[in-house]
C-alpha cells in the first residue's frame, strides 16, 4: 500500500508521554490541526537527541510528522519537533492540576478529532493558570469550555426541556441527562440538587458563544497570530468567578457521568494531598 505524504508542521502540546523502548518515547499530543494523535518519538531519550528537551508537557511546540502506511493508522511518527517560543510555564502550584486538565482531553477527547478552538483554550489555560489566584477560575472556565465543544454541555440561556428563557433573578440546577432546570427552593440549602444563579448561567453562555467556527482549513499554515481564536477563557472565567464553588461540583459532576466508570487519576491524588 503507498505510504500516505508527511503533513506540514502542526502546533502542539504533549498531554502525556512514556517509554517505548530504551532510547524512544510513545507520546499523547494535542495537535490543532488534527486533534488527539498518539505517536512514537523515535531516539527521543537518547542524551543528545535534539527531541529530548522539546518534547515536555505544557510548552508548544511544531510537530512534523512522518509518512504513514494509511491515512488510518493509530500510531504516527514524529519527524520532527522544535519549541515554538512563549514563556516558561512556571508549575508550582499549578502542575497537579495541568496534568489534571491534560487528562480531561485524553479521557474525554476521541483521536485524530480537530478542535481548534479547544486548542486555543487550552493555551489560554496554562497561562491563566500561571497566576495562583487565578487557578480555581481557569480550571471551571476550561472544564466548561471543553464540555461544550465536545458536545456536552446544552444551551445554558434556556431551559433544556421547556425551552423557557433563563431569568437572571431565578435559581437553576445543571444536570448531565435533563440539561437547565428551573429550581423554585435553590436559595434553600438542602431543598434539592445544587444551584447557580440564573445570571451566572447568562453570563457563561454569552462567553461561550462568542467563540467562533474557523473557517478556514485546518491543514493550512497558521497565521502570524497563530490562528489562535479570540480570547474565550478569560471571559469566561469572570462570568465564573461569582458562583466558583457551585460551579465546581457542577462541572466535576457533568464530567464524571459522561467519564463512565472511568477514574480520573490526578483528581484523585490532588484530593489525597488536599489541593484546591
Amino acid at each position: 500500500m503507498a505510504r500516505a505524504a508527511s503533513r506540514a508542521g502542526s502546533a502542539a502540546y504533549v498531554l502525556h508521554s512514556h517509554d517505548w523502548s530504551e532510547s524512544s518515547l510513545i507520546l499523547e499530543l494535542f495537535t490543532r490541526d488534527h486533534g488527539r494523535v498518539v505517536a512514537v518519538a523515535k531516539g527521543a531519550k537518547r542524551p543528545y537527541s535534539q527531541l529530548r528537551p522539546v518534547l515536555l508537557p505544557f510548552q508548544r511546540i511544531i510537530v512534523t510528522f512522518g509518512a504513514r502506511r494509511s491515512e488510518d493508522a493509530e500510531v504516527w511518527l514524529v519527524r520532527q519537533a522544535e519549541w515554538a517560543g512563549g514563556p516558561a510555564w512556571p508549575g508550582g502550584s499549578a502542575l497537579l492540576p495541568g496534568f489534571y486538565v491534560n487528562e480531561l482531553l485524553m479521557r474525554l477527547m476521541v483521536r485524530h478529532d480537530p478542535h481548534p478552538a479547544l486548542f486555543d483554550a487550552y493555551a489560554q489555560t496554562l497561562q491563566a493558570m500561571a497566576d495562583p489566584a487565578l487557578l480555581p477560575a481557569a480550571l471551571r472556565a476550561f472544564e466548561l469550555h471543553l464540555l461544550r465543544q465536545l458536545g456536552h454541555l446544552p444551551d445554558l440561556a434556556a431551559e433544556t426541556v421547556s425551552g423557557l428563557p433563563v431569568a437572571s433573578g431565578e435559581a437553576y440546577a445543571l444536570h448531565p441527562e435533563l440539561g437547565v432546570q428551573a429550581q423554585p427552593g435553590g436559595a434553600d440549602p438542602g431543598a434539592g440538587p445544587l444551584t447557580v444563579a440564573g445570571a451566572v448561567l447568562l453570563d457563561i453562555e454569552a462567553a461561550l458563544a462568542s467563540v467562533a467556527t474557523p473557517s478556514r482549513a485546518l491543514t493550512s499554515p497558521l497565521d502570524e497570530t497563530g490562528g489562535m481564536q479570540p480570547s474565550v477563557i478569560p471571559a469566561l472565567m469572570a462570568a465564573c468567578i461569582p458562583a466558583l464553588s457551585e460551579l465546581k461540583v457542577i462541572t466535576r459532576s457533568l464530567i464524571h457521568y459522561h467519564l463512565g466508570s472511568q477514574t480520573l487519576r490526578t483528581r484523585a491524588l490532588m484530593l489525597e494531598l488536599q489541593q484546591p
